[in-house]
């Protein structure tokens, strides 16, 4: 696999995927492949996946692996597939379709009216979510703090595994929908420091300002603290925060700083991450290091020691995307 191009490898493999699955279906299409999304995640940010699951992508998608591996298209392609890379499957049904009017003209009909059914359905399915981005604009860009990383994620998070990320944006909207409106009663500037070393997040970053907002409630329990931040919410709508609990990553993130995560970023290769591990009450802020069996969990104190956990316990790890300092 060395003399291929990696970076070409893994581009196309997120390209299949983005088709096949959305720009943010990466834990739905691991589970299409029956790997892990942290393993699926490693692949795509710096690893060429080993060649049965490279066959798996294949065989999934309707991909041809000689394209998935070289950029080059088979004989085969039609000229529709080759307009459209995930074209094999579509050029496969167009097959069959035609095949069976050729024995079957009378289908013509029923089969036509089918059609205009799912162009209908489509239309629909658009408006809803034009409408929907209609609603997310009235609302403030406000960034829910769901706990402290001690205590875990509470509320409507309360299962192991982190929605997909449209469910999340659904449940963040109707959560700070709750509160608009809502009394004020405590804000306080805060200074945003990038954690995640990645273009997009430092460029869309730069000079950003946020605030701490609490609202009022008669509920004891209720999530009533928000991040407010126009340029990290344009970013990521999905994003959510938690309070830091302790002193493991001091002096970079100290006691009572807000981080800030989105179920659609996976945690990266040497850099903070908000991790959940099986059997664990709550979850935890750390550097982290991979390798093929194990995790490696870092404190940047020097008093406290590396945890190592198996791969398999890792329910899943979220990059910190940046975090605030009230």
């Amino acid at each position: 696999m060395s003399s291929f191009d990696v970076n070409a490898i893994i581009g196309r493999i997120r390209e299949v995927r983005e088709r096949f699955a959305g720009e943010r279906g990466k834990s739905q299409f691991a589970h299409s492949l029956g790997i892990s999304p942290s393993t699926y995640s490693y692949y795509e940010i710096n690893r060429v996946p080993p060649i049965e699951v490279l066959i798996k992508i294949c065989n999934v998608t309707d991909t041809d692996l000689n394209w998935l591996v070289t950029g080059k298209k088979t004989e085969k392609f039609s000229k529709y597939a080759e307009n459209n890379i995930i074209g094999q499957g579509n050029y496969t049904l167009m097959r069959k379709i035609s095949t069976l009017l050729a024995s079957n003209p009378e289908l013509i009909e029923p089969i036509s009216a089918f059609i205009d059914i799912l162009s209908q359905k489509k239309g629909i399915e658009e408006r809803i979510s034009q409408s929907r981005q209609e609603l997310k604009k009235e609302r403030p860009a406000w960034i829910p703090v769901l706990g402290r990383t001690a205590a875990g994620l509470v509320h409507f998070w309360q299962q192991q595994i982190i929605p997909e990320s449209k469910q999340a944006v659904t449940e963040l909207d109707e959560l700070v929908k709750k509160y608009t409106g809502k009394k004020i009663i405590g804000f306080a500037d805060g200074t945003i420091s990038v954690d995640l070393q990645a273009e997009a997040v430092i460029d869309g970053l730069k000079e950003s300002e946020a605030n701490l907002v609490q609202i009022s409630s008669t509920q004891s329990d209720d999530i009533v603290e928000f991040v407010q931040c126009e340029q990290i919410h344009k970013i990521f709508n999905d994003s959510f925060a938690l309070r830091v609990d302790g002193d493991s990553m001091s002096p970079r993130v100290n006691d009572g700083d807000i981080i800030i995560v989105s179920p659609s970023v996976p945690a990266a290769q040497g850099q903070i991450g908000l991790v959940h591990i099986k059997n664990q009450i709550g979850v935890t802020c750390k550097l982290i290091r991979m390798e093929e069996e194990n995790v490696h969990l870092i404190p940047i104190n020097e008093k406290y020691e590396t945890k190592i956990v198996n791969k398999n316990d890792l329910l899943w790890a979220l990059a910190v995307l940046c975090h605030v300092s009230v």
